[in-house]
């Protein structure tokens, strides 16, 4: 079963996505979760095996440039994360289809994602998912 997060269930993404996002804490995450359930333009969605949470998603809508996009707003797909006994399942794919059906609801005409460049799981499950790819970019930054 696959929900679409409260804030009573902000905790539990946070205890999620610490493990995809570990720059973070649990609390930052938490609070960051709480911020987007209420907005209107972002959304997560929790999938369940049984009553354990197993993954998440959370996406939302991008009203400036989005690198490969033609239109406003763009629905994005900010993060996804199944636990690593649950992958395999199609359940990545299932909060996909989430994302992209309450994207068209808000009535984008196209999805899009990013991952790092060196993250070839994350590549290989776009592509799979029917994303192409748009670009590719590496970043700089110094101190001054």
């Amino acid at each position: 079963m696959i929900r679409e997060a409260t804030q009573a269930e902000a905790f539990a993404l946070a205890e999620l996505a610490i493990k995809m996002w570990s720059g973070n804490t649990i609390s930052g995450l938490q609070s960051e979760f709480l911020d987007l359930i209420c907005r209107d333009n972002a959304v997560c969605f929790i999938k369940y095996v049984g009553d354990k949470k197993v993954g998440f998603a959370q996406c939302q809508l991008r009203n400036d440039y989005v690198e490969g996009t033609d239109t406003s707003p763009v629905g994005y797909l900010e993060g996804i994360f199944v636990e690593k006994e649950y992958r395999h399942n199609g359940y990545a794919k299932e909060l996909l289809s989430k994302c992209e059906k309450w994207a068209k609801e808000k009535h984008c005409t196209e999805f899009a994602s990013d991952c790092e460049i060196d993250n070839d799981a994350s590549l290989k499950f776009h592509l799979s998912m029917g994303f192409e790819e748009a670009n590719r970019i590496i970043c700089f930054r110094k101190d001054i």
